[in-house]
């Protein structure tokens, strides 16, 4: 094929160099070459993978492996390449730094058979994944299948019967990860074989590496224990209203939330319940789904908005590229990826979202959320490839989420048109932030949990017969939810229902960017000139805020990210403060509401969720 005859030429372009034998000068001028060759071969892969995402054919499957084994030949070639100079002992930091990235090729390292398994067992996992579909809805007498996107997606959102709820939610797990275990054991064996060939003990170091901080676990439980007693209020006030919706329900005397009755497939945020969570209901919330839908808001219109709050702020407008190439809606005539996703072609030039956009508010964040990554691409793309990447992969996560922070206030939502009768008093504060903690505060401890229980099956402390359970004892001890049906450890997996597992993508990055965008929002603000409580900051047009921003986007990975965390918030440690600053007028509210009302969950599933 074109791609691999084309990497062939650049592979003999260069001999391997004798160690030691060339000038740090001689290295830099290598380095040059080589980012130019790797923005062809990496643009080449992630041209054949967009092409597969978007159209999930056999042929394209074939052409995205091979791209793929082709880039992976190369990253190994150039690795062997950069591994005979004397780069650990270089003066200039920046090229020391490069050089330590190049010959870090990850699962590249594999033997090429075992990358080829590797990349055949993500691709069926996640070919799986995005054509599954749920039949046989009691009631329906159409025959009628449903895809995640959107149809059971919707049914979670909207319903609020338990046994349609449960239909869908034990279906969906049914028709996806429960065809997947054996083909992910093997996975796991195959990146921690890579692991093993860099040096590190299993995968899941391997992915903590990233993060530069050797007490990265530690850190990470500290500031779950510092933001756990704010969840743990609203988690009881959650339970409180889901029970007098489902009088005649079988909750568990443990305290759990029956998964299934979040208004989410995974219950990873509940801000489908805000009608029923909502503190005083006979004022207007903040959710503009409605309003946006009586506009005539489709897909296009939501991605010009978005824009133009990144432009308004001084940042880089979205290359007509974007705009050619990008997926917005789902196609009617192929199988797609849905999962949203913002990709970087390595070319200066090339930057797309893919998903499939609903109209509603949810889908609007989820729009800036993407584009953010996008923008983050435009401020790095000068960068050598080695460093077009986020500080830290929480760093990517955060951006976008720290501007639809300003986004999601009220003053930005009636600026912009969509919020017409939202009453500002304490009470009207109240139920926005209340919309606010059932997106960000119900997300955390998800978001610390499944890399939890990755960490445990990469190093062996959780085996193959355990998957399941202790996925449930994760979820059951940190989310305070349970399995509403019982749960088979010999027939499901019910990780490889959520995307993120057969798509191989660190989650805990997410638990790190829900920290983090806090303290962005709160140095942006400060910048910003801001003098409302940090919960109703808004800082579109300033171009003060923007800069900011964009000196630090601009660092890529070039630099560690506590040096990038200091030059935009003045810290080197990722700290709770920000986050417990903004929901404090909620914590005191929810603490008076739950006033001598059960609070917490056994760390115990329910007796009798998970069996053989």
């Amino acid at each position: 094929m074109v791609v691999a005859v084309a990497v062939v030429a650049l592979l003999t372009t260069l001999s391997v160099v004798s160690s030691g034998q060339y000038s740090e000068q001689e290295a830099l001028a290598w380095s040059e070459q080589y980012n130019h060759q790797a923005e062809i071969v990496w643009y080449q892969s992630v041209e054949a993978d967009w092409t597969y995402n978007t159209n999930l054919t056999d042929y394209n499957l074939q052409q995205s492996l091979a791209a793929a084994e082709t880039a992976a030949a190369f990253d190994k070639s150039k690795a062997l390449e950069a591994g005979e100079f004397d780069w650990e002992n270089f003066q200039d930091e920046t090229l020391k730094r490069e050089f330590s990235k190049i010959v870090d090729i990850g699962y590249s390292t594999l033997p090429s058979a075992e990358y080829m398994r590797l990349n055949e067992l993500s691709s069926e996992m996640q070919r799986i994944y995005s054509t599954a579909e749920v039949c046989n809805k009691p009631g329906d007498e159409t025959g009628n299948c449903y895809p995640l996107d959107p149809d059971l997606t919707k049914i979670m959102a909207s319903s609020t019967d338990w046994n349609e709820l449960l239909w869908a939610w034990q279906g969906w797990r049914d028709v996806s990860g429960r065809l997947m275990p054996e083909m992910y054991e093997e996975f796991v064996g195959l990146l921690n074989e890579a692991a093993t060939i860099n040096g590190y003990s299993d995968n899941g170091e391997y992915w903590r590496s990233w993060y530069e901080d050797s007490a990265f676990r530690e850190d990470c439980e500290r500031l779950w224990n510092e933001v756990s007693p704010l969840y743990q209020q609203l988690h009881a006030y959650i339970r409180r209203k889901l029970q007098q919706r489902y009088p005649t329900g079988t909750f568990p005397t443990e305290g759990h939330i029956p998964a299934h009755l979040l208004g989410n497939m995974w219950a990873q945020q509940w801000d489908e319940l805000e009608s029923l969570a909502r503190p005083f209901p006979d004022k207007a919330g903040v959710d503009v789904t409605d309003e946006m839908i009586a506009q005539g808001y489709d897909a296009n219109r939501m991605f010009v908005l978005s824009e133009e709050f990144f432009t308004s702020l001084g940042l880089i407008a979205m290359p007509q590229t974007f705009w050619d190439g990008t997926m917005m809606t789902k196609p009617t005539d192929r199988d797609v990826v849905c999962h949203a996703s913002a990709w970087d072609f390595y070319n200066h030039v090339d930057f797309r979202i893919k998903q499939c956009t609903e109209v509603d508010m949810g889908w609007l964040m989820t729009t800036h959320h993407e584009m953010g990554h996008i923008e983050y691409f435009l401020q790095y793309k000068e960068q050598p490839v080695q460093f077009r990447d986020g500080a830290n992969p929480g760093f990517h996560e955060a951006i976008g989420d720290t501007l639809a922070l300003s986004v999601n206030t009220p003053e930005h939502l009636q600026a912009i048109g969509l919020l017409i009768d939202f009453e500002d008093d304490p009470e009207g504060d109240l139920n926005f932030l209340m919309q606010m903690a059932l997106q960000k505060l119900a997300f955390l401890p998800f978001g610390y949990l499944i890399d939890q229980w990755r960490w445990g099956v990469f190093d062996e402390s959780i085996t193959r017969a355990e998957y399941n359970s202790k996925w449930w004892d994760l979820r059951c001890k940190y989310q305070g939810v349970s399995p509403p049906v019982a749960r088979s450890t010999s027939i499901d997996f019910d990780p490889g229902a959520k995307y993120h597992v057969p798509a191989n993508t660190p989650y805990i990055r997410y638990f790190v960017s829900h920290i983090l965008q806090f303290q962005f929002h709160q140095a942006l603000c400060a910048a910003a000139g801001n003098t409302r409580p940090l919960h109703r900051c808004d800082i579109y047009q300033s171009l003060d805020a923007g800069t900011l921003m964009a000196n630090m986007m601009s660092l890529g990975s070039s630099k560690p990210w506590q040096d990038a965390l200091e030059q935009i918030a003045g810290t080197r440690q990722m700290l709770t403060g920000p986050l417990m600053e903004y929901f404090e007028p909620l914590y005191l509210w929810l603490q008076e509401q739950n006033s001598g009302q059960p609070v917490g969950w056994s760390d115990q599933c329910p007796e009798g969720s998970i069996v053989p």
